[in-house]
């Protein structure tokens, strides 16, 4: 009797192991830098980037420039979806509505740079995305001001102002709904247009998922700094998240 209540036991604490094992299962993104306008020569070095934070920061990658991945079943696989540097139209309808119903199932999002240079005539994402592109001056270096420092990517910013050498982004239709993070001081550069407040880095719960958007990423050098890197780390972590998807809560309908 003895023995059989000792394997019982067993039994129940490997079917707890196992349940435990599952749930710490390494989270999955996808890397999406498909372009049909301007291509980023920076491209290739951030997905080398991404692929390297994965394996520091226990998370695996998947890159890909195929649209045809973005279907129910496919981006199921994935805690976020990463656009990187994509410009123009880059999904067709029934790709645009897959990709809805899986934020509106609590994915995440992360947009990096020319992210906001993407899909001008889909409102839900310019508003997923928190702003469209409109211009930038030449590359320079400008202050950034951190305005929260209890985000996952501005924690371990000590100071308030951030040097930094980018593409600095104009933007339009800023969705009022983000969270700004870190703001550019247009008084420390050329070329500016957005005024006093010039949002250049933010999160915001959307349509039932995470989104996260940082515009800096411009440069190949942008890739290498360790400043970066761990913004955008704690970015894709914020996006990444702790719930399971859940398809019952999405309400686009596929055509």
């Amino acid at each position: 009797m003895k023995k059989a209540i000792s394997f019982c036991m067993l039994i129940a604490a490997l079917i707890l192991f196992q349940s435990h094992i599952s749930y710490r299962k390494t989270p999955r993104i996808l890397v999406f830098s498909k372009t049909t306008g301007f291509r980023h020569n920076s491209i290739e070095t951030g997905k080398t980037a991404i692929l390297k934070l994965g394996n520091e920061h226990n998370f695996s990658v998947d890159t890909t420039e195929n649209a045809a991945i973005f279907t129910e079943d496919n981006l199921k696989k994935y805690a976020a979806v990463i656009f990187l540097n994509t410009t123009g139209d880059v999904l067709d309808n029934k790709q645009q509505v897959a990709f809805e119903r899986y934020i509106q199932a609590g994915g995440g999002f992360v947009g990096v740079h020319a992210a906001t240079d993407t899909e001008y005539e889909w409102p839900w994402y310019g508003k997923l995305a928190g702003a469209y592109f409109t211009s930038h001056p030449a590359v320079q270096e400008a202050k950034f001001i951190i305005k929260d420092k209890n985000h996952p990517s501005t924690k371990f910013l000590t100071d308030s102002v951030w040097l930094h050498k980018d593409e600095l982004y104009n933007f339009k239709d800023i969705n009022p709904d983000i969270k700004v993070l870190i703001t550019i001081d247009e008084t420390s550069y050329k070329g500016g247009k957005n005024g006093s407040f010039h949002p250049f880095s933010w999160y915001h719960d959307f349509d039932g998922g995470r989104a996260f958007y940082t515009s800096m990423g411009h440069t190949k050098e942008t890739w290498t700094d360790e400043m970066f890197l761990k913004h955008l780390n704690g970015g894709i972590e914020y996006a990444i998240g702790k719930q399971k998807l859940d398809y019952k809560k999405a309400h686009s309908k596929l055509p």
